[in-house]
């Protein structure tokens, strides 16, 4: 279970390290031209989320690796799972369901890491 953890908690923290760079620091004419989301929100707003999923990103892996605050990879996932409701709700709002797909396996693999560094396999038990 824990090398399962910790393949997911790789793969995901890449995943939302590279999407929270770009959203961080592209500006928001150029991402509407792959994320048509971004036109619902405010320039700000796109960076604040951006930087959210670059923190949640690192803070999967990080903490975990050091063992210095580990508590912060599963509510590091948490922040992931509510950021990927998040997602879902605006994109079934936009009619663009089919997006949904994609937030709902982040969601699930988030929620995986959340269950498994909260009750499976808390820190220290690996």
């Amino acid at each position: 279970m824990n090398t399962a953890l910790w393949i997911v908690q790789i793969l995901l923290g890449l995943v939302f390290v590279g999407a929270g760079i770009m959203k961080s620091t592209q500006p928001k004419e150029k991402l509407q031209g792959t994320m048509k989301w971004v036109e619902d929100f405010s320039p700000s707003t796109v960076k604040v989320i951006g930087v959210l999923e670059l923190l949640a990103g690192i803070g999967l892996i990080l903490p975990w690796v050091t063992g210095i605050l580990p508590v912060l990879t599963p509510l590091a996932a948490v922040g992931l799972v509510l950021t990927m409701v998040g997602a879902i709700i605006t994109h079934i709002r936009r009619g663009e369901a089919p997006f949904t797909v994609v937030n709902l396996v982040l969601l699930l693999l988030a929620a995986f890491v959340a269950y498994g560094r909260f009750v499976a396999v808390p820190f220290g038990a690996a």
